[in-house]
Order: C-alpha cells, then sequence, then structure tokens
C-alpha cells in the first residue's frame, strides 16, 4: 500500500509531491502522464529509487506503484 500527495488541475493534470512507502515520505521528480483504460499514469523517481509508474485506477481509484520495464533494445 502506498500513499500519493498530490494536486489535481482543471485540466485533469496531476502533479505528485511526494509518495509514501512503508510508513515513509518521499520527495520525487516527476515525468510524463497519460490515460488509458487502467487509468491515470505519472512516472516518477524517488532518490535511490529506480524509475516507478504511479496508476490511479480508475476502476478503483486507488494508487498503485510498479516498475518502468527496461528500454526497447536497439537494432544495430
Amino acid at each position: 500500500m502506498i500513499g500519493v500527495e498530490c494536486c489535481f488541475s482543471s485540466a485533469g493534470r496531476v502533479e505528485v509531491q511526494r509518495i509514501q512507502i512503508d510508513g515513509r515520505w518521499l520527495a520525487l521528480e516527476q515525468g510524463r502522464q497519460w490515460v488509458d483504460r487502467e487509468g491515470l499514469h505519472v512516472l516518477v523517481m524517488a532518490q535511490g529509487m529506480a524509475a516507478q509508474e504511479l496508476i490511479l485506477r480508475s476502476d478503483t481509484m486507488t494508487w498503485q506503484m510498479r516498475p518502468v520495464g527496461p528500454p526497447a533494445q536497439q537494432l544495430v
């Protein structure tokens, strides 16, 4: 379970200020965001952590976090 402190704009964009993991609040940097059938996705990175994808699920209105997959391999 994670906590998310954020603000929503009237245009639907979200600005995530920090996340709570294991009772600790972590400041973070935010990247791009998009919406699909799963919900609202936001790329974030906290100090000392790999990039993560925060998802505000449209079916439950709860936040989930998952690691961002490795970049696609380049053809040589």
